[in-house]
């Protein structure tokens, strides 16, 4: 992009004077006429800002998502009118339920037309406004550095999240005197301490706790609270899950304590709960994430279960679930007064819970390398090689600290999530909201936050995405922008040649719905558990000629398990020498047959729901084996 100086300014200006005080360096967008004033606004030296041109709005909208994780700064968007307002709601929603700080700038149709319904023009606050924090479309010109100030001050307090504003393209390019520009954003100071009376009763009851339990949500991840989780985790002998669907790593895994994710089944997440007798939700925001739920089976946190919270989010707190106590307040400020008060309690019984969770923290990974083994030589390569693979290269290469993870293998999270070395909350990346389509724009962004000064988490040097074949085949496109900007980044599709996500959906509500004798169920049938319309073949997908076709002119294919590792590393040493994408196509397992082996899942084969996914052998009586190791961790 050609760079000038400016002698004049206009409206449009107000905009690159806020992201000047806050250091913000992109925009990211898809080129429309309404918005070529702000665009072209990027060309100019002086606004210090660069514009990212990418050929979809969710594309744009992830690659912000993307940006501001890694930055802790609002990601800033610029959309066409009525069609880039709808291209992007698959990852607004994404925004809207992970808490993510973005401001959605979008080019609305000529004020004095928009009445008489012009092309393309429609009530823009009406469609997005369910997903923001707040909405609106500019009145006046005159509005503009008023609804800025706003808008990026509601978007950093807490709790972050979108903001839109809808901006006539006519009000743009209105003239403004020289020295008309926006004093800076309200900053609101968020490390709050929570109500001491109310910190003083959740010790109270943490304290006298039999069998406490720690839930670790978004929340924690945000507000970087992993030493003080860990403290309390340590003070209670308590175990401790992530949320459904975390957006972050919410609690480092090397910590003996962390117990994967909560099950996305009704029977999976009650066993996380029913053995304990107090449950300490932290940060939790995402509580039912299921696809099925009978309210006659019960609620997910059993009544008998005290429950106690800690958000800066009112409306998480008690959402779902009555809460004995409630504690409004930062979670990084907060937790330290909590861990006091409870360490003088010195917990009954804390040391004994510490030791017998350190013994099944080495089960779990003795199962895990058992498994390991089982299916390295298996036809289609299992998502567990490729998690150790990454593994042990991000180690080799001492990237620990300088390595993010961006997830969208949506069948497959646990190994993942299990084996590799998570140094901060930001080196995983997903998102609550589910829609798909997310993780490859994210990574665009994620890769740019490399070059800002104040990186809210590690430096993302080397970012890796993983991805199932269905999700990547939504935003190809990516390629096209990351080989534009010359990104190095590492994509890994995982190819099964099918919505392995649906099918075990399909599995899920069949098993509640399809038994005939249920007095609830209705006996319903699909023609079959592997529908041909949930397969991706016929004709095959050659990801590597996908990504070529958009630039990117490097990549391989691996189809043997024991090749998966040097194909990762020529990806690594790739992305790092040349300094541009690389594409990595892994021939992955298909949906699992009950005759394998494989880790016992609520997402897989129909077992006793299970917190760590234990490796199973064959035999049904091994199998029983498994399940009882299992029941032993629930305890």
């Amino acid at each position: 992009m050609v760079e000038r100086q400016q002698s004049k300014r206009w409206v449009r200006d107000y905009v690159f004077d806020i992201l000047l005080s806050l250091d913000i360096r992109y925009i990211f967008g898809v080129p429309g006429t309404n918005e070529i004033p702000i665009i072209d606004g990027c060309s100019i030296k002086e606004n210090g800002v660069t514009y990212i041109e990418c050929l979809h709005e969710n594309i744009a909208m992830g690659a912000a998502m993307g940006y501001a994780r890694m930055t802790g700064k609002p990601g800033v968007i610029v959309l066409h009118v009525t069609p880039g307002a709808g291209h992007s709601l698959g990852n607004l929603f994404n925004a809207w339920k992970s808490k993510v700080p973005l401001v959605i700038l979008c080019g609305q149709q000529h004020d004095e037309l928009v009445t008489q319904e012009p092309l393309l023009a429609s009530n823009l606050v009406q469609v997005v406004s369910q997903y923001t924090k707040w909405a609106h479309e500019l009145r006046s010109p005159q509005e503009t550095p008023l609804v800025l100030q706003r808008a990026f001050k509601e978007a950093m307090a807490p709790p972050n999240g979108p903001i839109f504003i809808s901006l006539p393209w006519d009000f743009t390019i209105q003239n403004i005197g020289l020295d008309d520009k926006i004093q800076g954003v309200t900053r609101i100071p968020h490390q709050f301490v929570g109500d001491l009376t109310a910190v003083q009763q959740a010790a109270d009851i943490l304290s006298q706790a039999k069998n406490p339990v720690i839930v670790a949500g978004d929340g924690v991840g945000y507000a970087t609270a992993w030493q003080e989780l860990q403290t309390l985790a340590e003070l209670l002998g308590a175990p401790v899950y992530l949320e459904g669907m975390s957006s972050m790593a919410n609690f480092p895994n090397s910590d003996y304590h962390w117990q994967g994710e909560l099950l996305g089944t009704q029977q999976g997440t009650q066993a996380c709960f029913k053995d304990h007798d107090v449950a300490f939700l932290c940060g939790f925001g995402a509580q039912a994430q299921l696809t099925v739920f009978k309210y006659s089976d019960g609620p997910l946190i059993p009544d008998s279960v005290r429950q106690v919270y800690l958000h800066n989010n009112t409306w998480e707190i008690g959402k779902n679930h009555y809460g004995e106590s409630a504690i409004l307040g930062d979670i990084k400020a907060t937790l330290p007064k909590l861990n006091e008060l409870i360490r003088k309690k010195q917990p009954t019984g804390a040391a004994e819970r510490n030791q017998h969770l350190k013994q099944l923290a080495e089960q779990r990974w003795g199962e895990w390398q058992y498994y390991l083994k089982q299916v390295q030589h298996k036809e289609g390569i299992r998502a567990v090689v490729v998690a150790d693979a990454l593994r042990e290269l991000v180690n080799e290469y001492n990237l620990d600290k300088k390595f993010v993870y961006v997830h969208e293998a949506v069948s497959n999270p646990n190994p993942f999530q299990l084996l590799l070395p998570f140094s901060e909350p930001t080196s995983y990346y997903s998102v609550e909201g589910g829609s798909l389509g997310w993780s490859m724009p994210a990574t665009l962004g994620i890769k740019l936050a490399e070059q800002h000064s104040e990186c809210f988490g590690n430096t993302p040097e080397l970012v890796v995405n993983v991805v199932g074949d269905g999700s990547a085949l939504f935003y190809p496109q990516v390629w096209w922008t990351a080989s534009k900007y010359q990104l190095p980044i590492l994509y890994v599709i995982l190819n099964n040649r099918e919505y392995r996500t649906l099918l075990q959906g399909l599995q899920t509500v069949v098993k509640s719905y399809g038994d005939a004798e249920s007095t609830e169920g209705n006996g319903w049938q699909p023609v079959s558990l592997e529908p041909d319309y949930l397969k991706i073949h016929n004709p095959d997908i050659n990801f590597v000629h996908l990504a070529k076709a958009f630039g990117v002119c490097d990549g391989i294919q691996v189809r043997q398990a024991e090749k998966v590792k040097e194909a990762l590393r020529k990806g690594f040493e790739f992305v790092r020498s040349k300094k541009q994408p690389f594409v990595v196509e892994v021939f992955a397992d298909q949906t699992v047959k009950p005759d394998e082996p494989q880790p016992i899942s609520s997402q897989a084969v129909e077992q006793p729901p299970v917190n760590i996914f234990l490796a199973t052998k064959l035999k049904s009586t091994e199998k029983a084996i498994g399940v009882e190791l299992h029941h032993q961790i629930v305890m």
